[in-house]
């Protein structure tokens, strides 16, 4: 008897998790479904991106509970784990703002920085290898569609031979007016970073990448010398959102509060040595100019309602993150933000990486007749602080990069913690490092470089 059209076979259920191709394929020269212009799609919706948030699920596992890097890679866990053991280090990528929307320039971007992701894997030796990727959120644009999911995740990393973690960004969760149900962006996310067990997500198609295990859309990845907390930010333009803020967003559960106290009261308990980062894709801090007539800042804000709950939870536990990553604005910049914590006074760095293939924008526009004034490097912007819940002496922009893509290269051994950011270039899409801050764990302060 012939099966109906309809039918939908079930998805094999695997042992082992599979990270890339075994042989390695061909690169994409285009998209396998076309995406439409977004132009009039983004006039029917504006105003809805300034207010329109979305409810999720709760995490599988308990407040307290971590992932763990050793049980990602399945039985080949122990091996990796005594690998980075006995280099006395990890390293690890990140990148955010990957997906491209259109199959010219940024789509050819967004494979140069998948492709030199990729290549670090295959050039490094067995002590500088890297060990996952953790994703800073908007994995497919423009708002999670399940038909886009091969074109802008699994074909640009077909190769990339690591787990992929991830981060929802607002792209990866805001709901369009019309989404059928069941296709809500979130639920496909979850499908493909979320799933409860190994599977090949029906959104890679022919490509044999398993789906990730995380167990919701905020986790917290431990590997050896580090410890990520990844939170999602909701699915506002802007700003971010954790939880409901009071009943300001009442759909928005306040799950993440919980679990971030219990995530660094476990810190504490432990008295843990490694490296604490905190992950979530709207960033604290994003550059725009004093309100001095220099024109206006880039395409996104600072989220400081966000970063003020982030604080007070911080401040209650007792613990602070040695440096904090997000991404959402399509460039790259670094704050050092030296607070008073625990009678120490910490320099922490806030880390802007969000030009991973999407777009590249500048960090500042001209406005009302105002020409664009670019910031210099090292400059104090004490004024993007706005009533924080900690004791603040500075604000500085470190450093900053609008014209090039790049990704983050981290390393974390028994002492410091060092974040380095990788260039792709526009013309030559070669890679070079521009920056790199190095953070002492022990004291909390930056190292020269």
């Amino acid at each position: 008897m012939p099966r109906s059209k309809t039918t939908k076979l079930p998805q094999p259920v695997f042992r082992e998790p599979v990270f890339n191709e075994e042989t390695k394929t061909v690169e994409p020269s285009g998209f396998l479904v076309p995406h439409p212009s977004d132009k009039a799609l983004y006039k029917q919706i504006q105003d809805l991106l300034k207010k329109d948030v979305v409810s999720f699920d709760k995490s599988r596992v308990t407040d307290g509970e971590v992932v763990q890097l050793k049980d990602v890679y399945g039985d080949h866990g122990a091996e990796l784990i005594k690998q980075i053991i006995d280099a006395k280090k990890i390293i690890f990528h990140a990148v955010g703002d990957s997906g491209a929307t259109t199959a010219g320039a940024k789509y050819r971007h967004e494979l140069g920085v998948a492709d030199q992701l990729t290549m670090d894997c295959h050039t490094s030796d067995q002590a500088n290898h890297p060990a996952f990727l953790f994703h800073l959120g908007d994995v497919v644009y423009d708002f999670g569609e399940a038909q886009y999911y091969y074109d802008q995740f699994y074909d640009p990393f077909r190769n990339y031979p690591l787990p992929i973690f991830a981060i929802p960004g607002n792209h990866d969760s805001f709901i369009t007016p019309g989404t059928p149900k069941g296709q809500e962006p979130l639920t496909i996310f979850s499908r493909n970073f979320c799933s409860p067990e190994l599977t090949i997500s029906p959104d890679a198609k022919s490509l044999h990448r398993t789906a990730m295990t995380q167990p919701g859309v905020y986790f917290t990845l431990d590997a050896p010398f580090v410890r990520i907390i990844g939170l999602f930010s909701n699915s506002l333009e802007d700003p971010g959102v954790i939880s409901s803020e009071k009943g300001k967003w009442p759909t928005v559960p306040d799950f993440q509060l919980a679990y971030l106290a219990a995530q660094l009261k476990r810190i504490k308990q432990q008295n843990y040595k490694g490296a604490v980062l905190l992950a979530v894709h709207h960033p604290p801090f994003s550059y725009g100019p004093p309100k001095t007539g220099n024109g206006a800042g880039g395409n996104h804000g600072s989220s400081s309602n966000m970063l003020r709950q982030i604080d007070t939870i911080c401040k209650q536990e007792g613990v602070y993150p040695h440096a904090v990553l997000s991404a959402h604005a399509h460039n790259y910049q670094r704050y050092t933000r030296t607070i008073e914590f625990n009678g120490q006074e910490y320099e922490v760095p806030f880390i802007v990486c969000g030009d991973g293939g999407h777009n590249v924008t500048h960090i500042v526009r001209g406005s009302k007749g105002h020409p664009a004034v670019e910031p210099n490097n090292g400059a104090k912007v004490d004024y993007l602080e706005n009533s924080p819940a900690v004791t603040v002496k500075s604000l500085v922009l470190k450093k900053h990069e609008d014209t090039n893509y790049g990704y983050l290269r981290i390393t974390v051994d028994s002492e410091q913690l060092k974040i380095g950011f990788y260039q792709v270039g526009v013309t030559t899409l070669a890679q070079s490092r521009y920056d790199m801050v190095t953070v002492d764990l022990k004291s909390h302060t930056m190292v020269a470089n």
